[in-house]
């Protein structure tokens, strides 16, 4: 049976402090803004704002990171994402709405972000909500119900760009001083070489690792990244 390893060097979910920008600097400014601490709602633009980029390009960590700024301030917000089913009701409490991954969302499921779309722009009561969304192509390209494809298009529009090897590399240094844990560079030049270099998988097989070293209570070496990759 194996052992659960302890939490205790597990880092933090996304912030916007851990984004590592690289070139999508604007982006990050643009939502620091609209997100930071000491903002309120009555100085916050109600104008859209939709990110799109290819996979590991960082859009649903800005979103969860917003997401978990405005938590940290007392605001309530409306998360939609493919993996969610049912008819969640908009929520007149809510002072934004996070749509991640528009792109994969089903007929019924396009139906929703758009009457939360409509509600968050012209609600029934209060004031405009923030409509942040996430996908992998510009507007005009989804493929989605006209009404919908438009609306996200009409604000703020950011390209993010996927990081180059040396920001890669930065990330994954980034995440392993969070984490606590020495990532030596014949790891780290094992990871890129060998696997994915998509961002969101190296910090997923990151993860996997340093939970690996704890149970096992390894360092961590390639040796030791092998007899995991055996193991499952």
């Amino acid at each position: 049976m194996k052992q659960l390893a302890l939490d205790i060097g597990l880092a933090t979910g996304p912030t916007l402090a851990n984004f590592f920008a690289g070139p999508n600097e604007a982006a990050l400014q643009h939502l620091r803004l609209w997100a930071g601490e000491g903002s309120s709602q009555a100085t916050r633009s109600p104008v859209p704002t939709y990110l799109w980029g290819a996979a590991g390009s960082g859009k649903s960590h800005l979103l969860k990171a917003v997401g978990a700024a405005l938590r940290a301030q007392g605001a309530s917000v409306g998360w939609f994402d493919p993996g969610v089913h049912g008819r969640p009701e908009f929520d007149e409490g809510w002072s934004a709405v996070l749509l991640d991954d528009v792109h994969l969302y089903s007929t019924a499921q396009q139906a929703l972000a758009f009457n939360w779309f409509v509600n968050a722009i012209s609600p029934g009561s209060g004031a405009q909500r923030w409509v942040l969304a996430a996908g992998s192509l510009p507007p005009a390209d989804l493929p989605l119900r006209d009404d919908l494809r438009s609306r996200l298009g009409w604000g703020h529009v950011f390209q993010l760009q996927p990081l180059d090897e040396t920001s890669r590399r930065a990330v994954l240094r980034q995440e392993a001083d969070a984490r606590g844990i020495f990532l030596g560079d014949e790891v780290m030049d094992y990871m890129l070489s060998r696997f994915s270099r998509d961002l969101g998988s190296l910090m997923q097989l990151l993860g996997q690792l340093d939970a690996y070293a704890l149970r096992t209570q390894r360092a961590i070496t390639i040796p030791l990244l092998k007899a995991m990759l055996e193991s499952e």
